[in-house]
């Protein structure tokens, strides 16, 4: 979920001849909430404002006093180096924690995998990837992800459809297409990231999506989500950081609204 670079190289002599510090603060905006995003990443971000992440930016510029303008891009490669690290905005909403091409924020949740059937499907009781009753069935998976190492130490190599992981979202699906074929029975099940999941879920009562939260090898299942801001960029992080401890319930009240599986940090228990 990208090398490490530093930010943007400004051109001029006077510039370069600046401190890290001045020159950090002539990339972030004053007047305005600046959010890198992808244009086409439903349910989590979309240009005409319906995302989650899309409402949790709005949050935050409140808090800040500031509107919110949006730098579209796609993600996948090039993401940040032609958006967060260009200075063309100053903040990416959830980001996954610890990677090294980004300052993270403190997290403001934390979800989960989890596995998504039909209410009325024979395995519309398993709860962990392990289970024999698995065997032998279609199942869903985006290759790459944390869950499709689990699939194949559990001996479910043969039975998995792969989606792809990195795509243009403005003209593929593959998470909502293999929830569409958990629908209609062309898959038993998929395995999927809640908060790509659990929202399109939510709106089908046909479906259901059990977090994964028994599993006890292979990766983990549940991850911490944050915002990204350029690496020298401590005091505009602590910002962020305070906006985030102040809106924590705001914050879970639109996840948990959207759709999104909340769980605790340690991706024992359900918030949600």
């Amino acid at each position: 979920m990208r090398g490490a670079a530093t930010g943007l190289m400004l051109a001029c002599a006077t510039a370069m001849a600046l401190p890290a510090a001045a020159q950090v603060a002539d990339l972030r905006s004053t007047t305005a909430f600046r959010v890198c995003a992808d244009p086409a990443n439903k349910p989590m971000s979309a240009d005409d404002g319906s995302g989650f992440e899309n409402k949790l930016a709005e949050l935050f510029g409140q808090a800040l006093g500031l509107p919110v303008a949006y730098t579209w891009f796609p993600s996948g490669m090039g993401f940040i180096r032609r958006t967060l690290q260009a200075g063309e905005c100053d903040v990416v909403m959830g980001y996954a924690q610890g990677d090294e091409m980004v300052q993270n924020t403190n997290h403001y949740y934390t979800s989960v995998y989890g596995i998504v059937t039909r209410r009325d499907s024979d395995l519309a009781g398993v709860d962990h990837l392990s289970d024999p009753a698995l065997k032998d069935h279609e199942l869903g998976v985006i290759a790459g992800t944390p869950p499709a190492t689990n699939m194949a130490l559990a001996g479910l190599a043969k039975n998995m459809r792969g989606g792809q992981l990195t795509v243009d979202r403005r003209v593929e699906n593959p998470v909502g297409d293999m929830i569409a074929q958990v629908r209609d029975g062309t898959l038993d099940a998929a395995v999927l990231w809640g908060p790509l999941a659990g929202p399109q879920v939510k709106a089908d009562p046909d479906l259901q999506f059990t977090p994964l939260l028994k599993e006890t090898t292979g990766p983990r299942m549940f991850y911490r989500i944050t915002m990204g801001v350029r690496l020298p960029e401590q005091e505009w992080k602590r910002q962020l950081n305070s906006q985030i401890r102040r809106n924590q319930d705001q914050i879970n009240a639109i996840l948990t609204e959207a759709g999104v599986p909340l769980v605790d940090d340690y991706g024992k228990e359900m918030l949600n």
